[in-house]
């Protein structure tokens, strides 16, 4: 993976914008740690005070400060993304391994409900489970519903994947020499399917913040925990545009579609590298 990511770095100008504008977002969630504000108080400074030397991105109508409360809100948007993402991947990979490695009538249960779950409607799901779940829901229930709802695209490319990987000879010294199944999957496989899983790690986590900016956003789970979504709610129940307070919104938003324009660079270079082909013309290898 080290090689991988200096091959990157160093040939691919899309993977190096996208690490640097992930860099940034890191390096405020990182400064989290270290506010001033504990991150629930309101009326800690004064309220509605333009981008200033005191307070860099200005103060909300709730007397909070708006970098300090961005740091902490992009960690926890941040640390939901990665976890629906870890999560959907140990699903998608131990189905997808699973099913195209041992086909038939397997291959044909875990597809069929594969399938189902690519049909289903997650928007009005997850809202759904919101009204049920209203007075026990967490960011943390949250990220394992919506991780239980995202993997079956990426399990369906991890199983072509390992299609082809089963008729490789290498499977074959692996079964003749003894090895169970459990081992030629993990041994044997996955550092296959690795840099795919990698790849729509980033696509799962892009797709869930963007879910957990809307639901947040709408209101539809805990407000009360900063996140990029719920900073963004409660400047439109203060009507922060009307009031002039641009800022209570501007730096969230600008925030979070560098995460976005971000994790795509780095997704789309890490697909480019996955290619053969495009690797190679973009190591210089495909001139004549």
């Amino acid at each position: 993976m080290i090689t991988i990511l200096r091959d990157l770095l160093r040939y691919n100008g899309e993977f190096r914008i996208g690490f640097a504008l992930i860099a940034v977002v890191a390096a405020m969630a990182a400064l989290s740690f270290a506010s001033p504000y504990p991150p629930n108080d309101v009326y800690v400074v004064a309220p509605d005070a333009p981008p200033s030397a005191a307070h860099w991105f200005g103060t909300t109508s709730r007397g909070q400060d708006v970098f300090w409360q961005l740091t902490i809100a992009i960690r926890n948007t941040l640390g939901f993304g990665l976890l629906v993402a870890l999560l959907s991947r140990i699903i998608s990979i131990l189905v997808g391994l699973t099913a195209g490695y041992l086909g038939g009538w397997a291959d044909r249960i875990l597809m069929a409900i594969n399938d189902t779950f690519i049909v289903l409607p997650l928007f009005p799901i997850l809202i759904l489970f919101y009204f049920v779940l209203r007075d026990s829901m967490s960011t943390v229930l949250l990220a394992c519903i919506m991780a239980s709802l995202g993997w079956a695209y990426d399990a369906r490319l991890i199983r072509s994947v390992a299609m082809s990987l089963k008729q490789r000879e290498f499977t074959d010294t692996a079964i003749f020499s003894g090895m169970k199944t459990r081992e030629i999957l993990l041994r044997e496989h996955l550092p296959y399917v690795m840099p795919i899983v990698f790849s729509t790690t980033l696509n799962n986590m892009n797709w869930s913040i963007g879910l957990e900016v809307t639901l947040a956003v709408l209101g539809f789970m805990d407000i009360n925990t900063p996140t990029i979504g719920g900073m963004i709610y409660w400047a439109n129940q203060h009507t922060a545009i009307v009031a002039g307070v641009w800022w209570w919104i501007a730096f969230p938003i600008l925030l979070v579609v560098m995460t976005f324009v971000g994790l795509y660079l780095l997704a789309v270079s890490m697909n480019a590298y996955i290619d053969p082909r495009s690797r190679l013309a973009r190591m210089g290898g495909g001139r004549s």
